[in-house]
């Protein structure tokens, strides 16, 4: 729990900077995420670092100074594929670049949140839902117990956990809304998107029963790898950054 705390304390700080501190946190936690898939997968280190430095060069092009984020973000988007097939050309493993877009695109999304007028709430939002979902999560399933969620692929999960941590994430969507000027349809896409953050964590758990192994890694302590952490912000950084952006994209 004190190591859970002090990595959500590090990102908020993170996050209330912005700027080159948000984006240099963003950048390591995305290399070390592919760390860490590359091992899952059975990658050699010769093509993890293939990988790596496939992935640095999207990375780099997020950075704040960088013009091209500011007026493309599609042309990021498409740097971040085209490192996928350079990776997949180069090693012939296409789950390994797949892992490219995987660890980057999330990291894509919150950069680019970041950046908004609203950027501060709106990055708070996605983070934080993430949170809320497995803090309630795991207080419910402990306290309630009951039926199993998907006991063949992490058999510690329950229902009662999946209704608890999208309560909660309501609940925390609704005071940002009503405190921080959360728009009222992101609010309302709270829920879908706590439910989205365990698919996220299942999807983990499955590679990782693929792989033989209990955790992604062992870089943080009692908590396993970067991927433990932030599985459930994968699939939650890119929706909730195309739900932002939704009216400026429609007609």
């Amino acid at each position: 729990m004190i190591a859970s705390i002090a990595m959500i304390a590090v990102a908020l700080v993170g996050l209330l900077q912005g700027g080159l501190l948000f984006w240099l946190l963003a950048v390591v936690a995305s290399l070390l995420m592919l760390s860490e898939w590359a091992d899952l997968v059975g990658a050699s280190p010769r093509e993890k670092r293939i990988a790596q430095f496939a992935l640095s060069v999207p990375l780099a092009l997020m950075a704040p100074a960088s013009l091209i984020l500011e007026s493309r973000y599609f042309f990021t988007l498409g740097l971040l594929v085209g490192a996928a097939f350079f990776t997949a050309i180069v090693t012939h493993r296409p789950r390994l670049a797949g892992g490219v877009v995987y660890c980057g695109l999330p990291v894509l999304a919150l950069v680019i949140l970041r950046r908004e007028e609203a950027g501060l709430t709106l990055a708070l939002w996605t983070l934080s839902l993430v949170w809320a979902t497995d803090i309630g999560g795991y207080f419910a399933g402990r306290s309630i117990g009951g039926p199993k969620l998907a006991p063949r692929i992490s058999p510690s999960k329950t229902w009662a956990g999946l209704i608890g941590g999208v309560l909660l994430a309501t609940v925390l969507a609704a005071v940002l809304h009503t405190q921080a000027g959360l728009p009222f349809r992101l609010a309302a896409a709270t829920p879908l998107l706590a439910v989205l953050a365990q698919l996220g964590d299942l999807y983990e758990s499955t590679l990782k029963r693929r792989a033989g192994v209990k955790d992604s890694g062992h870089l943080l302590p009692g908590h396993g790898g970067v991927l433990d952490r932030l599985d459930g912000l994968v699939p939650v950084a890119p929706v909730a950054a195309l739900l932002a952006f939704l009216p400026t994209i429609l007609p």
